[in-house]
C-alpha cells in the first residue's frame, strides 16, 4: 500500500472511528513523528471527553418538536426567549467543530435573532465558558505562569494586540487562556478564578460590526455575557455573577484592553 500525506482532517476521523484500520499503523507513526499534531489530537481527545461528561444528561435528550418543525420548514421562525439545554449543548459542540464550525454556528444563530452578529458572539462566549470554566485540568492551554508567551500567542493568532486584564480589584486572578475557533476567524479566551473557585471568562475575537453593547444569557439561571463590539473587536464577558458584579468586571476588563489596543 503507499503511504500517504497525513492532516488534521485524519484527526478527527480517528476521534470518529472512521480511520480505515490498515492506516493505523502510519497514522501512529505520523503522529510520532509530528508532535504539534500529536498534542492536537490529545486534546482533542479530551475537549471530546469534557464536552460528553458535561452534557450528559442533555445529549440525548429528544430535539423539541418545534425546533424539527422549523428545521423542516414546517413552522414559522419566532424569537425565543431562552435558549433550551439542547440548545446551548448543541452551541457547545460547535465551539469544539474545528471543521465546518462557521456555517455550523452561523447557521443556527440566525434563527429568528434581530441581530445575529451580536448574539454570535455572545453565544459561543456563553458555550465556550459552559465546557472550559468546569473543567479542572484542561481549562487552559498556556497557563498565568506563562502570562507574556499567551499574551503574544494569543495577538498572533487571534491578529489583535491584547493583554490579559488584571482583575485583581474585582477579586478575580487570571488562570490562563486557550485560542478557540470563532466562525471564519479565531478567538482568545482567558479564564478568571476567584478565592472560591468561581470562574469568569473573557472571549476575544476580531469583529468588523459596528459598535454596540449588551447583556445576554442563553437560559434561564445559566451564564450570562455582557459583550461590546468595538474598535474592530468584539468581547464579551461571562460568568454567573450578580449582574452588578459582572457590570463592574466587564468595565474594568473593557478599559484594560482598549488601553492595551491603544498601547
Amino acid at each position: 500500500m503507499t503511504r500517504r500525506d497525513f492532516s488534521e482532517r485524519d484527526i478527527h476521523m480517528e476521534l470518529d472511528d472512521e480511520l480505515p484500520g490498515d492506516e493505523r499503523v502510519a497514522y501512529d507513526a505520523w503522529l510520532d513523528a509530528n508532535p504539534e499534531m500529536k498534542a492536537r489530537s490529545a486534546r482533542y481527545v479530551a475537549d471530546r471527553a469534557a464536552l460528553r461528561a458535561a452534557f450528559a444528561g442533555v445529549l440525548d435528550e429528544p430535539v423539541p418538536a418545534r425546533l424539527q418543525k422549523i428545521v423542516f420548514g414546517k413552522a414559522p421562525v419566532r424569537a425565543a426567549a431562552s435558549r433550551s439545554r439542547w440548545w446551548l449543548a448543541a452551541a457547545a459542540a460547535a465551539v469544539l467543530a474545528i471543521g465546518g464550525v462557521g456555517g455550523y454556528v452561523a447557521g443556527l444563530d440566525h434563527f429568528g435573532l434581530k441581530d445575529p452578529a451580536e448574539d454570535q458572539l455572545a453565544e459561543q462566549a456563553i458555550a465556550a465558558h459552559v465546557i472550559y470554566a468546569a473543567e479542572k485540568r484542561h481549562a487552559v492551554e498556556v497557563p498565568a505562569s506563562d502570562k507574556d508567551h499567551l499574551q503574544t500567542w494569543l495577538s498572533n493568532r487571534v491578529g489583535l494586540k491584547l493583554v490579559a486584564p488584571d482583575l485583581a480589584a474585582e477579586g478575580f486572578h487570571l488562570v490562563g487562556g486557550r485560542l478557540l475557533p470563532a466562525g471564519e476567524s479565531k478567538a482568545a479566551m482567558l479564564l478568571y478564578e476567584d478565592d472560591k473557585g468561581e470562574r469568569i471568562s473573557l472571549f476575544v475575537t476580531a469583529e468588523s460590526a459596528e459598535k454596540t453593547k449588551g447583556t445576554y444569557g442563553s437560559e434561564e439561571n445559566g451564564p450570562e455575557a455582557i459583550y461590546w463590539l468595538d474598535k474592530g473587536y468584539g468581547c464579551a464577558v461571562v460568568g454567573s455573577l450578580p449582574r452588578a458584579q459582572l457590570t463592574a468586571v466587564a468595565k474594568s476588563a473593557y478599559s484594560q484592553l482598549l488601553a492595551g489596543l491603544a498601547g
